[in-house]
């Protein structure tokens, strides 16, 4: 019988980075090489900084292996967390539900509900809501998700006429938002709703999310670890 998989919040973080590390050395084979060499050359650059300080003799020298050992900490993070981090989309990319994964990027501040409207051709409408108001997302074919989206902007602004609701499409074409860039493009939208208006606004769409259908995320290869994952590519 196959194991269920272990929930990414519920790991040590050692657990989290060895996951991380597996997953993004599944499509970037050269991770483990680039992460030695970015160590050693940010290490001897710490080196060379701190020795060439004021002082010398064996604290001198301490001094400088402990710099060394920083530097090269560092550098080896900030690259593991961006190849990770292209590792998790390029694994994403194309399979339903990924813009719902991404969106779990987000920090503190913002409520996200997956799939609030759908097709049958799986076509969904992600919703949003943060200090730029209410955010529909929609992720499948541009023709139908644009008519879907045009539809759900109606709905929310009939129960939510003084919030501002921005519409994106996520894809590769003319006009929409790639998925890596989502969730980054999704936090500069502004601040035009304040955390006590956030509130209200919840509360109202809950009248409208209490009349539709309920409906599971698509099933398929996309990581659930994304929000575990954060911490990772942060370097925290």
């Amino acid at each position: 019988m196959a194991k269920a998989p272990t929930d990414p919040e519920k790991m040590s973080r050692r657990r989290q980075f060895v996951e991380t590390y597996r997953m993004a050395k599944k499509t970037d084979p050269r991770l483990g090489l680039l992460l030695v060499v970015a160590f050693l050359v940010a290490a001897a650059v710490g080196f060379a900084v701190f020795w060439f300080l004021p002082g010398g003799g064996v604290i001198g020298l301490v001094i400088a292996i402990v710099g060394a050992i920083l530097f090269g900490s560092l550098a080896a993070l900030i690259v593991f967390g961006r190849r990770a981090q292209k590792a998790a989309y390029g694994q994403m990319e194309g399979q339903p539900g990924a813009a719902a994964a991404a969106l779990r990027m987000l920090k503190r501040g913002w409520r996200t509900d997956p799939a609030v409207a759908f097709t049958k051709q799986q076509d969904v409408v992600h919703r949003v809501v943060g200090p730029p108001g209410i955010v529909l997302i929609g992720e499948g074919n541009p023709n139908r998700v644009r008519q879907l989206l045009a539809g759900e902007r109606r709905k929310h602004e009939r129960v939510v006429s003084d919030a501002p609701v921005h519409e994106i499409v996520c894809g590769n074409g003319e006009g929409e938002v790639p998925l890596p860039k989502l969730a980054r493009h999704v936090q500069k939208l502004g601040r035009s709703v304040k955390p006590a208006e956030m509130t209200d606004i919840l509360n109202r769409l809950k009248a409208l999310d209490a009349n539709r259908s309920a409906i599971p995320m698509p099933k398929g290869p996309v990581p659930t670890s994304m929000k575990g994952m954060r911490g990772n590519m942060r370097g925290r």
